[in-house]
């Protein structure tokens, strides 16, 4: 969960997963919609299925118990070389280099490291090397993420409480900030598509589950488009789940992903209770939809196509990361 999350976002999220899957042999038999459940809102959902995948083979293979050695690690589904390596310092006691973004910005800035990232990532872990202790190195690396957590921030640093002054170089030179170098960022492309937000009169909301690879991998999601780079001249026919009375909103969804930004034109209808599912889709009561799985990006979309609607939305989503509200509290 700490993979491209924060620690405050993770935490009630961590405490909610384990009262589902106490263990590893839970986690293992469960089913996959399940984990998605709990994992929705976190984003980065190949995390939640690795997990699920990686919990599976440690009881296959391993009799329920982590392997303690690098290669056995790191053959299991989801874990690299950062989350092998904490592991196997945190878990087993054993040295081992835990670089994470936050340890890659307490030694760039304590060696002063002009490279840029990512090419500096070779020479960070070099330093690093060298300051990593054969002992308590579990101890160690935990101190180094949370150094970077608390103390050594990205915008205004604490030096004046770090523990590393009188050793970091960057501190001597009144540049911390400067620190870690990165090549300028590309700007992010843009994605287009179409969402279809369909509300039957009996109070159910028309939904499908994405397929299980891939972006979103097995999510929860309302009907939509293909996510295109080029602008569609027109919305084709065929895109819409049946014939109905649809209307456009206004105002597009948009969402940013890592690596692109999405904006969704969100089109709504009602149709009679006695309509039925296309194939490969259902219909969810609105008071269901907190058992759903729905990714962040759709749970904007909800909440968009229901208050074109007339769906009172008691508070809306923030951000893609947190949720301010849950999908359960805010319909009336």
């Amino acid at each position: 969960m700490l993979q491209q999350t924060t620690v405050a976002a993770v935490k009630p999220y961590y405490e909610k997963f384990l009262l589902l899957f106490p263990t590893v042999g839970a986690l293992a038999t469960a089913d996959p919609q399940e984990v998605m459940r709990a994992w929705a809102g976190l984003g980065y959902y190949s995390r939640a299925r690795n997990l699920h995948a990686c919990a599976q083979q440690v009881v296959r293979d391993y009799q329920g118990q982590f392997p303690d050695q690098y290669e056995g690690l790191k053959a299991l589904p989801g874990i690299g070389d950062y989350t092998a390596a904490a592991i196997l310092s945190i878990a087993f006691g054993k040295r081992a280099l835990v670089m994470d973004g936050n340890v890659e910005r307490v030694v760039s800035r304590l060696y002063r490291v002009e490279t840029e990232l990512p090419r500096a990532k070779g020479e960070i872990r070099g330093h690093l090397d060298i300051i990593t202790p054969e002992k308590h190195c579990g101890d160690f690396a935990q101190s180094m993420m949370d150094l970077g957590a608390t103390l050594c921030t990205p915008r205004k640093p604490a030096c004046s409480l770090c523990p590393l002054q009188q050793d970091c170089l960057s501190a001597h030179q009144a540049d911390v900030e400067t620190f870690p170098r990165k090549a300028p960022k590309k700007e992010r492309p843009r994605r287009l598509g179409q969402a279809f937000v369909v509300l039957r009169d009996d109070g159910t909301l028309l939904m499908r589950t994405r397929p299980p690879k891939g972006l979103l991998g097995g999510m929860s999601e309302v009907p939509n488009s293909a996510w295109a780079f080029e602008p569609a001249p027109f919305v084709a026919q065929e895109l819409f789940p049946f014939k109905a009375a649809w209307q456009r909103c206004p105002d597009p969804v948009r969402h940013v992903f890592t690596h692109f930004e999405l904006n969704l034109e969100i089109y709504v209808a009602t149709i009679p209770a006695r309509h039925k599912a296309p194939d490969g889709m259902r219909f969810v009561a609105l008071e269901a939809l907190a058992q759903e799985a729905l990714p962040s990006v759709m749970q904007k979309v909800v909440i968009a196509g229901l208050a074109a609607l007339g769906v009172r939305v008691q508070t809306p989503i923030k951000d893609a990361k947190t949720k301010s509200a849950s999908i359960k509290n805010m319909v009336e």
